[in-house]
Formats: structure tokens, sequence, C-alpha cells
């Protein structure tokens, strides 16, 4: 989609790095996770976390190797609201196209039962550590609310203005628990917009308890946010953060509708994602959207009919773009259409009595569960009706 004149560029912010860490499977080693910095750079991610420097040497050392390999995007790092880990995160990656991202706590159930201190003692833990970073030279420096979906308005007010007057330049608001619907988070968002001068972004970031991360993410676009924070594949704590696939995605087909785009590069995303699964150990999903195993599959019969003579007729999100290929899968559900264009194909002519014949063996009563591919079956045919095997596809 060619963005309209009015249409307003969505800035990412790619967490894939340290959300990765948060999610189940194997971690990533600090040349790794360069490897996988680089190529979201090359996505068009305007900023990349690199990780959560103070935690280790393993995340000191990341941060230094992606800091001085982008060239484009900017890095982020995580920092808790103290100067030791501002110090550490400047040690490792300098200044330079470097935003620090300082860790607020939005929410009395937090300050409560995680942090044990006031309201007051968090506004000026924020406040005193923005002020700390922007002293050693660091130009972007974003304030991460947690739990700031479940926050009291006086507080989320409070620590966006010390933090402001702290020298701040952006604030990623995030629904932790994943609880909002996107009317409540655009509301939040809204609640932020209103607080805060118009050069200051916000961020979205979003989890998916609920499945609603890409809608409540979306919604927060359309109230004000500047930003989202997403992941390949959607991958972080839990059931994960917004897909930045599927943001991407949405954006290419509904922009226009949202006045929304991005320049994020939908084609090379699933080389991306693949090469992220084989590092951290990660099945592909089979019915995830964009980069689900069959997200651009089918087995049912009547589906196939209508693909077969004009893919567009169940297909709307067109695979090619996104670096993928569609594919017809045979199933039971599978018609004949499907066994007509294979011998088609193939150039064998069958009465209707034999049509059934192989439509009882090969698809009504086939053996299994699974489903295969409709290059499976067409080599199977060949073999059975022609004596001889098909190439198989490269």
């Amino acid at each position: 989609m060619t963005p309209t004149a009015d249409s307003r560029r969505v800035s990412i912010f790619d967490t894939t790095l340290r959300d990765g860490e948060q999610a189940p499977g194997n971690a990533m080693n600090p040349q790794q996770k360069l490897d996988i910095a680089l190529r979201i750079e090359a996505l068009g991610a305007d900023f990349i976390e690199a990780g959560f420097p103070a935690s280790s040497p393993s995340e000191f050392e990341a941060t230094r190797l992606i800091s001085r390999n982008l060239t484009s995007a900017w890095f982020t790092t995580f920092c808790r609201a103290v100067r030791t880990d501002v110090d550490t995160a400047v040690t490792a990656g300098g200044t330079e196209r470097h935003q620090v991202q300082i860790m607020a706590t939005g929410s009395d159930m937090h300050l409560l039962h995680k942090r044990g201190i006031s309201r007051q003692q968090a506004v000026d833990e924020v406040a005193d550590t923005v002020a700390y970073a922007r002293s050693l030279g660091v130009e972007a420096v974003s304030v991460g609310i947690e739990d700031a979906s479940r926050g009291e308005d006086e507080l989320l007010r409070d620590i966006a203005l010390g933090a402001v007057d702290a020298g701040a330049t952006c604030f990623a608001v995030a629904d932790t628990s994943g609880c909002n619907l996107p009317q409540e988070y655009a509301a939040l968002i809204g609640k932020f917009r209103g607080w805060l001068p118009d050069a200051i972004r916000i961020a979205t970031h979003c989890h998916d308890d609920f499945g609603l991360s890409l809608a409540n993410a979306v919604a927060g676009l359309e109230a004000g946010a500047d930003e989202v924070q997403a992941t390949l594949g959607g991958i972080g704590e839990r059931a994960g953060n917004t897909p930045l696939e599927e943001l991407a995605a949405l954006l290419s087909y509904k922009g226009d509708v949202l006045g929304l785009h991005t320049d994020i590069d939908v084609s090379a995303m699933y080389e991306a994602y693949t090469a992220l699964r084989h590092v951290i150990g990660l099945e592909e999903p089979r019915n995830k959207a964009i980069f689900g195993t069959y997200a651009f599959g089918t087995a049912a019969g009547i589906h196939q009919q209508g693909m077969l003579r004009n893919p567009a007729t169940y297909e709307y999100v067109e695979p090619a773009r996104f670096g993928r290929e569609r594919s017809l899968l045979i199933g039971r559900h599978s018609g004949r259409a499907v066994l007509r264009h294979i011998l088609d194909e193939l150039e064998i002519a069958v009465s209707d009595a034999e049509l059934a014949e192989l439509y009882r063996e090969h698809i009504a009563e086939r053996v299994g569960g699974d489903c295969e591919d409709i290059s499976v079956l067409k080599d199977r045919l060949a073999g059975q009706l022609l004596g001889q095997q098909l190439p198989t596809a490269a």
C-alpha cells in the first residue's frame, strides 16, 4: 500500500531481544542477539531494545556489540530507576543513537506488593534517574510505565509530569497483565496524550493474555500513540506481546482505513522470524496469523475449488508479500476438484467411476489424520497411474 498524503507514520520499537529472553526456551548469546538485531534493523525498525545490560555480563556484551554494529536503527537499553543501571548501560553502549528506557512502577498494587515504596518515592526515583541519564549525554530517555493499565490517574500523571520535567522524551504505556479491552487502553493513551506535550512520544506496550495485544496497540495509535513496541512472532512473557508481523500486515492492507502506515519490509519478516525460532528453540505454530505453518494453506474442498480458479476467492492476505507460499493440503475434507486439478496437470484422463475410486482411496478413506501437501498426492498419483516418480521440488 502506498501511504496517502495525510497518513501518519507508525514508529516501530522492537523488543524481541529482551522479550525473547523472557519467553520459555533457549537464551540467546551475544553474537546471536547481534544477528537477530541486524535482521530486525534490515526490516526497518526504528528502535531495537538490546536488553538489560546491568543484569549479566552476557547482556552487557550483547549491548556493546549491538551498539557498535547498528547503522540506521537506534538501540535501547532497559534500566531500573537506579543510577547504576544507567551507568552500566552507557558504559556498554555509549550515548550515540542510544535510548535509555527507565522502568517506572505504575500501580499501587505493584508499589505495595512488589516494591514496598510510596507513590512519592516512585515518582522521585524515576525523575532522578531520567535527569541523571540526560546529564551523561543521553539524548533520548524513555520511561516504561509498568502496570499502567491498572494504575491510578494521580500516580500515572505525577510520574509522567515529573519525568518530563527531568528530560524524558518518550513514555511506553504498558498493559503489563494484558487486562485491557481496546476501548480501555485507548482511554488510557488518551489521558497520557492530554497530560504530555505534543513533542513527547507515546509508545504502546501490550500483552496478549486475552488475544487483544494487536487490537489494543491499534486502539492506542488511534488515541494518539506514536509508536508500537512489538516482537517477532509476538514472543514474550506469558501469552506474549504485540506481534510485529500482524501489525505490519494490518497496516499494509488497512493502513488507508486507519490513516496509518509503517516502513517495515514485510517480505523479509518470515526469514527473520525463522532465524529467531532456530536460535531460541521455538517450534513453528500451525495456525498463527502470517507466520503459522498453515497460515496460507487450506484443506477444505469448498475453499480449494475456489482457490484453484482464483486464489482471491478465499485469500485476502497474499502469501508472496510476506515471503510465504500458498499451499493446498490434502485431507478428508478435500474434494474432487483438487483431484481433477492434479490429473489435468499430469495430463491423465479418467472416467467418472475411476475418479470416484481415486477419491475414495486417496481422500475419503485416506489413512491417518494428518494433512499432506498437494505435491505429495501428485507424486503418488503419478507413480500409481503413470509408473513414474516426479522430481521433488527444491
